[in-house]
């Protein structure tokens, strides 16, 4: 799995490629955990990741529980089918803002 980060208009955005299983957990933990110590708000998207596991939902558990704990604002976006059916599955769909596309997701935290 590779991490890819990048700003737009103020918004960090983090975009995992591959997966996000119990092997890459960790590398995902580190990358995103870290976003929240600062003041932009964090946009995750998934346009590129085609599987995130029960490791990867932790991760982004604590991502939001330190979001909102910082005051630091996170949205998720671009989620392929079969990943958006673990969230809603998991009943994880209910604790984000989910976008379509990683544009909205970043209108939606600068707006």
């Amino acid at each position: 799995m590779d991490i890819r980060e990048e700003e737009r208009d103020g918004v960090c955005v983090l975009t995992p490629v591959g997966r996000i299983d119990s092997n890459t957990a960790r590398e995902a933990e580190a990358a995103l955990l870290p976003k929240f110590d600062g003041s932009r708000p964090v946009v995750v998207d998934f346009t590129e990741l085609s599987y995130i596991s029960s490791a990867g939902l932790r991760v982004l558990l604590m991502a939001a529980k330190r979001s909102k704990a910082r005051g630091v604002p996170l949205a998720l976006a671009g989620m392929r089918p079969q990943v958006h059916d673990v969230f809603r599955v998991s009943g994880f769909a209910k604790l984000f803002a989910i976008h379509d596309d990683c544009t909205g997701a970043v209108g939606s935290l600068t707006a």
